[in-house]
């Protein structure tokens, strides 16, 4: 049941972002357009109301429960900057904008950007820990909850890898132009 809810979820941000962005610039209402963008975190709020139905419930946490968790911490992280990112294309394409910006590809650029973006994940990180260790907390049984914590662990292998993996490694071996 929570699995349908965050799938529905995903699906609806896009629907509320396109919809946004379809009346802001083709339809040349930004008004309405930015009605519509600023509605995108309720969609945030509505899966984090179900999840905690679920579990006030008496429902025992599971992985979706996890990955509600995580789907909202990485949602508040990277929310804005996607929406940027669509922005910026949709403005190229329907109102004469500038080209979208591209990340940079080599040098102290590009090892700058890995760790703003790394920086990002770790708050996606700090905000689904919160959320998991708060549902700890609040459900007090550790046989329900059990799940969360395993996600709380799965979640910070997964920001460790990224730190070696992108920023670290960028800054102790940055790309170089080519010739």
């Amino acid at each position: 049941m929570l699995v349908a809810v965050i799938i529905g979820c995903e699906v609806a941000f896009w629907v509320v972002l396109a919809a946004g962005l379809v009346a802001r610039y083709p339809l040349r209402r930004p008004r309405l357009g930015g009605a519509l963008l600023v509605c995108v975190p309720l969609v945030d709020l509505a899966l984090l109301g179900a999840t905690v139905i679920d579990l006030r419930c008496g429902a025992t946490a599971g992985v979706s429960h996890g990955l509600a968790a995580a789907y909202l911490g990485f949602s508040v992280a990277f929310g804005h900057s996607m929406v940027r990112w669509a922005d910026q294309r949709f403005a190229h394409r329907f109102a004469g904008g500038p080209p979208p910006a591209r990340p940079p590809r080599h040098g102290w650029a590009r090892t700058r950007h890995e760790w703003r973006e790394w920086g990002k994940a770790l708050l996606g990180w700090a905000v689904a820990c919160g959320l998991l260790g708060a549902a700890i907390l609040w459900v007090n049984d550790a046989e329900r909850t059990r799940e969360l914590g395993n996600w709380i662990q799965k979640l910070t292998v997964a920001i460790v890898i990224w730190l070696v993996a992108f920023p670290v490694w960028e800054t102790l071996f940055p790309r170089r132009p080519k010739p």
